[in-house]
């Protein structure tokens, strides 16, 4: 028997609806895709956001995670279970600072989530350089609930995977036959505002945002 929900879908395939037509935006697109400048203006516009961002090679990214966290004092950190970073996340962690992997449902460690991790890491999809904002596509490997809860996010970004806008990482990516289920746009620490104005970080989510950019081009 038909549900509900595939007599909405059946209705929307036979009514061969078009698209309505796009105009031009009455604003500039940043479109700038020379490596160097892309790679500045993301760094700027994250620094100005107040997150930490160093460029490193990646055979520096064990030394240089190793160092970070015990810099920051961060002992409880949270991982995914996969990823292109899993292994140096891994080989960093080992007698620096406690390794949780996100290897069970959320329900059964909340707790310990919210209340004794110190940090987050996951890798990136790629960023945009015109609005300084990375891309994180979360899955099983890297659920998105490691950049949105600890107080500290640790993102690690290929700098190969820069683009300079939304709409050009979306067309060389092939979005129209893979979209993602999941995606979030980070262009800095949580911050929030209150009616006096006053910016408070951290209030629903990471107060601490350090990008890690390994130049692998």
């Amino acid at each position: 028997m038909s549900t509900a929900r595939n007599a909405i879908f059946n209705r929307l395939l036979q009514a061969q609806v078009k698209p309505l037509p796009v105009n031009n935006p009455d604003y500039p697109v940043w479109d700038n895709s020379d490596r160097n400048t892309m790679l500045s203006r993301l760094t700027e516009l994250l620094q100005q956001n107040h997150a930490e961002v160093i460029n490193l090679k990646r055979g520096e990214l064990i030394a240089t995670l190793k160092t970070r966290i015990e810099k920051m004092g961060l002992k409880h950190i949270a991982t995914g279970t996969g990823g292109d970073f899993h292994a140096e996340i891994t080989e960093a962690l080992a007698g620096c600072a406690e390794k949780l992997p996100f290897d069970q449902p959320l329900e059964q460690w909340k707790d310990e989530l919210f209340n004794r991790v110190d940090a987050g890491i996951t890798g990136c999809h790629g960023a945009i350089a015109a609005t300084g904002t990375l891309v994180l596509w979360p899955g099983s490997a890297e659920p998105r609930t490691l950049s949105l809860v600890p107080p500290c996010h640790i993102a690690i970004l290929k700098a190969s995977t820069l683009h300079a806008n939304l709409p050009a990482m979306m067309a060389d990516q092939g979005w129209a036959e893979n979209m993602p289920t999941n995606l979030l746009l980070v262009s800095g620490p949580s911050k929030t505002a209150d009616i006096q104005q006053t910016l408070a970080y951290g209030a629903h989510g990471p107060k601490q945002l350090l990008v890690l950019i390994l130049e692998d081009v």
